[in-house]
């Protein structure tokens, strides 16, 4: 990566280590953008320390925090494009990327591992917000002998200059998919997700081939920069809202200045499944007339009713507010599993209702008028 805005210090980590990764695996400097200083701080939300890893792998500072003045990217060429980038490279002419770093970030106590894996592109795929990359895992199809996997798709979790700033870089948010038998409670490898496997277990150097981009249900509209938008996700599927708020609030881009309100709803099953928090945290502190965020942690807060708090919770908290800015031209974004879409409409029905209004009439309209975006697996 020719001009990124970090110096990577990579260490291997063994399993179980008691050493602080905060204070030995990264070296901290200063990079002038602009004329102004920018310091990288490392988040706190790189949960690593003590985690049960499958390998040693390693790691790489490109989950990074929010920072004032914004950080100057390139080549501003990516912003003259007038139409997003779509299928540059498909499933038979994959493009062979090169895996950058691979970081486990979520804490110990979290369900699951997720890990965000910076790939290198080096500029031949490049992307918009909101996009996908599918990836094909090395191999050979059990289900179609002679052919390679299926292409599995992800939500890409950095903007169009990726996380080193430079263009050249594109970021997945990917939890590693684990069977494990509802009989003996053992984990059944043959029976775990591929791809994910595979992405979670890379090293740095490794490659990678990569279709896309696809996608443009999810595409952030940039055309009013006072504009409402509002993000409800749920685990990995806060990925492309990571995108949109490095470009709100963390990037330096001449022509997108905004100055509008972005709301963050984020669920997931407890503080230390929290990803990206730092980074959003930073943001909440640094825009607080920009940027509102909620967390819905279903294992730890109680809804008014006594349950699990999910975001439908979270979303009837706040719906006489939702609904005034989504009758005001706010954009509301869905990204997660799609187990998450029924409670979450059945919430809004139910809102909906009690202010006198027909939920599928309004639904109907949000669609017509391109204010309703959802991406769901």
């Amino acid at each position: 990566m020719a001009h990124s805005a970090l110096s990577q210090v990579s260490a291997s980590v063994p399993i179980n280590s008691d050493s602080s990764l905060r204070r030995s695996v990264f070296k901290t400097h200063i990079a002038s953008f602009r004329d102004k200083s920018w310091t990288p701080v490392i988040p706190m939300g790189l949960k690593t320390k003590n985690a049960p890893l499958r390998n040693q792998f390693k790691i790489c500072m490109s989950v990074q925090q929010a920072s004032k003045p914004k950080v100057a990217v390139s080549p501003l060429s990516l912003e003259d494009v007038k139409e997003p980038p779509l299928n540059l490279h498909k499933p038979k002419e994959p493009y062979t990327a090169t895996i950058v770093s691979v970081e486990r970030i979520v804490g110990p106590k979290a369900p699951g591992e997720t890990c965000h894996i910076v790939i290198d592109h080096g500029g031949n795929v490049p992307y918009w917000e909101g996009q996908s990359y599918g990836v094909i895992p090395p191999g050979e199809n059990p289900k179609k002998p002679g052919n390679p996997h299926n292409v599995r798709l992800y939500s890409i979790a950095s903007t169009r200059y990726g996380d080193s700033f430079d263009g050249k870089t594109a970021s997945l948010c990917v939890r590693r998919a684990v069977y494990y038998d509802p009989e003996t409670g053992k984990e059944d490898p043959s029976k775990n997700g591929i791809c994910s496997n595979f992405l979670c277990d890379s090293k740095p150097g490794d490659k990678v081939k990569v279709t896309g981009p696809s996608g443009k249900i999810m595409l952030l509209p940039e055309n009013d920069p006072n504009a409402t938008h509002i993000m409800i996700g749920t685990g990995t599927g806060v990925a492309p809202f990571r995108g949109y708020l490095r470009r709100m609030f963390m990037e330096s881009v001449p022509t997108f200045k905004f100055n509008g309100l972005a709301w963050l709803f984020l669920g997931v099953a407890n503080t230390d499944s929290l990803l990206y928090d730092d980074e959003f945290s930073k943001y909440l502190n640094d825009y607080p007339d920009n940027f509102r965020y909620d967390r819905a942690l279903s294992r730890e807060q109680k809804n008014k009713k006594g349950g699990k708090m999910y975001v439908q919770d979270k979303i009837e908290e706040y719906s006489d507010e939702i609904f005034k800015l989504l009758d005001g031209g706010a954009h509301i974004y869905f990204c997660g599993l799609k187990g998450m879409m029924p409670g979450i409409q059945e919430t809004l029905k139910r809102v909906a209702e009690e202010r006198g209004e027909s939920w599928e009439e309004k639904l109907s309209q949000l669609k017509k008028n391109k204010q309703w975006h959802v991406e769901v697996y």
